[in-house]
């Protein structure tokens, strides 16, 4: 009850992502288990498409987005993956550029290790991790 009293004091802006993060965030995490990368990606691809050429001053900045996608993630089972989709979709249709990354690790027992991240404006949005150094960057999609 409390978090939902939370939600509801928040500025209609951030419920709006909020509620979007959560939608875009259980369903890219359905199609992961159902379609091919690669659908996925095109699929997205054509949500992306900015609403606004580019960021107006006073919209939702990277840092809210990503914030709405870790909020929602606490409450839609997802992955470092559908969580990095999922913010660059946000941020592309806001007007950002992002770019996901995905790198691979060996962990000690030598297995392989994936992770995801996004960048925007130079900077990493969501998954940045301590270690990350640790993963090697593939090429970009």
């Amino acid at each position: 009850m409390q978090q939902l009293r939370k939600f509801l004091l928040l500025p209609s802006t951030d419920r709006t992502l909020l509620i979007g993060a959560a939608l875009l965030l259980g369903a890219i995490r359905l199609g992961l288990c159902l379609l091919s990368f690669q659908t996925i990606r095109r699929i997205l691809a054509r949500l992306a498409s900015p609403i606004n050429r580019s960021p107006k001053a006073g919209s939702v900045s990277p840092q809210q987005i990503a914030r709405a996608v870790e909020v929602a993630a606490q409450y839609i089972p997802s992955t470092c993956l559908s969580q990095a989709l999922a913010t660059q979709v946000l941020l592309e249709r806001a007007g950002f550029s992002a770019y996901l990354r995905i790198g691979l690790a060996k962990k000690k027992g030598g297995q392989l290790e994936g992770h995801a991240w996004v960048e925007s404006q130079g900077k990493i949005v969501i998954g940045a991790l301590e270690d990350l150094p640790r993963f090697i960057a593939l090429p970009p999609l």
